[in-house]
C-alpha cells in the first residue's frame, strides 16, 4: 500500500473524541436491545413491525455502507461524470419494482425469514441447502474487502503513520465493535443503529458536497473533467472505462440491488404490510440514486482537486495508477477540505456506515448458514435457543475469515467490479430461481438446483483467475488486443445470467417435478 500519510490532514484531537463517543453509543445500544432479541423473528426478521419511513431510513443506511461510498468515489474519480449512469439505473430499477411490487410483494406474502427458505418452500429441501451454502459463500466473499476498504479510509482521514500495519490495526478494532453489537442485538440494533447512521451521514454527505462546490467552483469542476477525459468524462457508451456491455451489467445489478439481494430484501421481509413495502421501495429509489451520486461527485472532485497541485498529488493522476491508490483519493480530498470538527462527524458517519453495512450483512450470511444449512442438515430438530447461539457464533467465523480476507487478498483491482463478480456467483442463479419460482408454475426443483450450479461460473470473472484465462485465449487463437478489452467482468457477468437462465428453463421443462404417482405438478405459488 502507497503511503499518504505525508500529504496530511486536518483530522485533530476533537474529531477523535467525535468519533470515538459516537461508536461508545454504538455499543449501548447493542446491549441495551439485547432483552428484545429472545426469538429468531425478533432477532432476524425485528419482529415484522417497520414501518415504511424507518424502513427507508434503514434500508438506505445499509445500502449507504462506507464501501459503497468507497467503491463510488473511486468509480467518480476514474470514470468522471459517465459514472453517474448506475446511480441512475439503480434509481429507476428501484422505483419500478417499488410501484409494481415486482418479486417483493409475492415474496413477502411466503412469510419466509431467508431466500433460502422460499427456496424450499417452492422447490424441495436440496435446493434450499445448496441455496443457502451459495448464497453465504457469494456474500462472505463479496465483503471480504469491507473490512480493509473501511480502514483504508480511516487510516488515510486520520493520517495514521505507518500504513502497512495500521490497516491491519485498524480492521481489527472496527471488526471486534462490529461483532460485539452485532452479536448482542441482531436486527433490532442493526435498524436503531441505520436510522442514527442515516441521519448523520446524510448531514456530512450534504456539507460536504456544499464546501466542495464553493471550494472549487461548479464550472471549474466541469472544465477540468473535460480537459482531462473529454467526451468519457460524460458519456458511459463512449467511455473505455464502461461501455454497451457495462450498462447492460449495471441493468442487471440494478434489479439485483434492490430486489434480489438478501440485505436489501432482508428489509422488505421486516416491512408491516404490502403497502408500506411498495412505498418503502418508491421512494427508497430516490436514494438508492443519491447514494451513489454524491460519492461519485467527491471523486469528481478529488480529481479537480489534484490537478491544481499536479506536483503534491502526482501519484494519483499517474496513467498508470493502480486501484489501492484511487481508492485512497477521496478519503485524502475530503481530509484536505473539510475543518477540524467537522471532518469528525462526517468521519464517525463513515464509520457508521461501516458498520451499518456489515452488521445486516454479517446478520444475513450468518441466518442463511443457520436457518438453510445447519438447521435441515441436522433434522431441524435446533430450539431457539441453539439457532440464536449458532447464528452467533458463525458471525463470530465470518468476521475472522474477512479480517484474514482482507489482509492477504491483494489482487483487488477496482472495488465495485469486485463486489459486482463477487455477488453475481450467487445473484446470476438466484435471478431465474426468484422470478421463475414465484411467477413460473412449471419451475422444477431440478432447473432450481441446475441453475444455482450454473451461476458459480460468475468466479471466472474475478481478476486472478479472469485475466489468465483471456491471456490463454489470445494464445490459442493468434489474438493481439490489450488486456482487459476481450474478457471483461461485465461480459462474464452477463453471460453466466443467460447461462443460468437457459439452464433454468430447459431442465424444467426436462427434468418437471412429479408427485407420488408419478404426475407432473404445476406448482402454486402458496404451496
Amino acid at each position: 500500500m502507497h503511503s499518504m500519510a505525508l500529504l496530511g490532514t486536518n483530522f485533530s484531537t476533537i474529531d477523535w473524541v467525535i468519533v470515538v463517543g459516537y461508536l461508545m453509543i454504538s455499543l449501548v445500544i447493542g446491549l441495551f436491545v439485547k432483552q428484545y432479541t429472545n426469538s429468531m423473528v425478533n432477532y432476524l426478521g425485528a419482529g415484522r413491525a417497520v414501518g415504511p419511513w424507518l424502513g427507508i431510513a434503514t434500508m438506505t443506511g445499509t445500502e449507504l455502507g462506507l464501501v459503497t461510498v468507497m467503491y463510488s468515489a473511486q468509480k467518480g474519480f476514474t470514470g468522471g461524470f459517465a459514472a453517474f449512469h448506475i446511480a441512475m439505473i439503480a434509481g429507476f430499477v428501484t422505483l419500478i419494482v417499488g410501484l409494481s411490487g415486482f418479486i417483493i410483494v409475492p415474496l413477502r406474502r411466503t412469510k419466509v425469514l431467508t431466500i433460502p427458505e422460499f427456496y424450499l418452500r417452492r422447490f424441495n429441501e436440496p435446493v434450499r441447502v445448496l441455496g443457502g451454502i451459495v448464497l453465504a459463500a457469494a456474500g462472505i466473499l463479496n465483503m471480504g474487502m469491507f473490512l480493509k476498504v473501511g480502514s483504508v479510509f480511516i487510516v488515510v482521514v486520520t493520517g495514521l503513520n505507518d500504513e502497512t500495519y495500521a490497516v491491519p490495526f485498524v480492521m481489527t478494532g472496527l471488526l471486534i465493535l462490529v461483532l460485539v453489537y452485532t452479536t448482542l442485538g441482531g436486527m433490532v440494533s442493526v435498524i436503531i443503529t441505520d436510522y442514527i447512521q442515516f441521519v448523520v451521514l446524510s448531514f456530512g454527505l450534504l456539507i460536504t458536497c456544499y464546501l466542495a462546490i464553493d471550494q472549487l467552483g461548479w464550472d471549474h469542476i466541469f472544465a477540468k473533467v473535460e480537459a482531462r477525459m473529454g467526451p468519457e468524462g460524460f458519456s458511459p457508451v463512449v467511455s473505455e472505462e464502461f461501455g454497451p456491455s457495462y450498462i447492460t451489467w449495471m441493468c442487471v445489478m440494478g434489479l439485483v440491488m434492490c430486489a434480489i439481494w438478501p440485505t436489501a430484501l432482508a428489509r422488505a421481509l421486516t416491512m408491516k404490510s404490502e403497502g408500506a413495502l411498495k412505498i418503502q421501495y418508491s421512494l427508497s429509489s430516490v436514494s438508492f440514486v443519491i447514494r451513489f451520486l454524491i460519492p461519485y461527485f467527491w471523486g469528481i472532485c478529488a480529481l479537480v482537486y489534484f490537478t491544481s497541485a499536479p506536483d503534491k498529488f502526482a501519484h494519483f493522476l499517474a496513467p498508470d495508477v493502480e486501484a489501492d491508490v484511487t481508492m485512497q483519493a477521496m478519503p485524502t480530498f475530503i481530509s484536505h477540505i473539510l475543518p477540524s470538527g467537522l471532518l469528525g462527524i462526517v468521519s464517525a458517519g463513515m464509520i457508521a456506515a461501516f458498520m451499518s453495512t456489515h452488521d445486516s450483512y454479517l446478520l444475513c450470511w450468518s441466518s442463511v448458514l443457520t436457518q438453510d444449512v445447519i438447521a435441515p442438515l441436522t433434522g431441524n430438530k435446533m430450539d431457539d435457543k441453539q439457532r440464536l447461539f449458532c447464528t452467533r457464533l458463525i458471525i463470530v467465523l465470518i468476521g475472522i475469515f474477512i479480517w484474514f480476507w482482507g489482509v492477504f487478498y491483494t489482487n483487488l483491482g477496482d472495488i465495485w467490479d469486485y463486489m459486482a463478480i463477487t455477488g453475481a456467483i450467487y445473484f446470476t442463479g438466484a435471478i431465474p430461481l426468484l422470478i421463475g419460482g414465484l411467477y413460473w408454475r412449471q419451475a422444477s426443483s431440478a432447473g432450481a438446483f441446475a441453475s444455482l450450479l450454473s451461476g458459480c461460473c460468475a468466479i471466472v470473472g474475478l481478476s486472478p483467475i479472469l485475466n489468465p484465462l483471456e491471456k490463454r485465449i489470445q494464445e490459442l487463437f493468434l489474438l493481439n488486443v490489450e488486456q482487459g478489452t476481450l474478457l471483461t467482468p461485465a461480459r462474464v457477468g452477463i453471460a453466466t445470467v443467460l447461462l443460468t437462465t437457459v439452464v433454468f428453463i430447459v431442465v424444467s421443462l426436462l427434468i418437471p417435478d412429479r408427485d407420488k404417482n408419478g404426475e407432473i405438478i404445476s406448482k402454486k405459488l402458496d404451496q
